[in-house]
């Protein structure tokens, strides 16, 4: 009869080795991030051109199979301009990365100026007036600036990932190491 050590069991061997590689995918990526940035960035949009082809496939199947000919006709529609999408972004990778970036720092912008006008409508909910004020205000000032170089923030929060990605990558890996210790 074989006993299993705490640390040997299967159940510590999955976690351990769950936590091992998602810190590897982590650092990986992370460095990726940081050494290349622009490359990363156009593998990113070419995973999502290519998401974008097959959504365009897949509305196009449905628009074949449907019985109403209006959803038919939408859904073909909407296929042909997904795969359009697709295609025009691999046909100049470079620019669909540019235009990307703006468009999530625009986003992520305008996200910070409603985050902050919605703290601003806690104020007589919390204690922490202050704080609350001093965010609001932050969140806001940021948000504008955000908005008025998109590309610029955009590049910027990517290479905060790419570097929040390293460490915690590296702490990942420490813990995969360390688990079957505390198990």
């Amino acid at each position: 009869m074989t006993t299993t050590t705490p640390s040997s069991s299967p159940a510590v061997r999955a976690v351990r080795t769950a936590l091992a590689v998602s810190g590897v995918v982590s650092l990986i990526v992370g460095l990726l991030i940081l050494l290349w940035p622009g490359r990363t960035a156009q593998v990113a949009v070419g995973i999502i051109a290519v998401y974008v082809i097959v959504a365009g496939l897949v509305n196009i199947g449905i628009g074949i199979f449907f019985r109403s000919g209006w959803a038919r006709i939408g859904y073909i529609v909407l296929g042909l301009l997904f795969i359009v999408a697709g295609i025009f972004s691999f046909a100049n990778l470079p620019a669909a990365t540019a235009w990307f970036g703006v468009f999530v720092g625009t986003l992520v912008g305008i996200l910070w100026i409603i985050e902050g006008v919605v703290s601003l409508t806690t104020l007589s909910h919390g204690s922490g007036r202050g704080w609350t004020i001093f965010f609001a205000i932050i969140s806001i000032v940021a948000g504008i600036v955000l908005l008025f170089s998109p590309l610029l923030g955009a590049v910027t929060l990517f290479i905060l990932l790419g570097a929040s990605l390293v460490v915690l990558g590296v702490f990942q890996i420490v813990r995969a190491i360390q688990f079957a210790k505390t198990a």
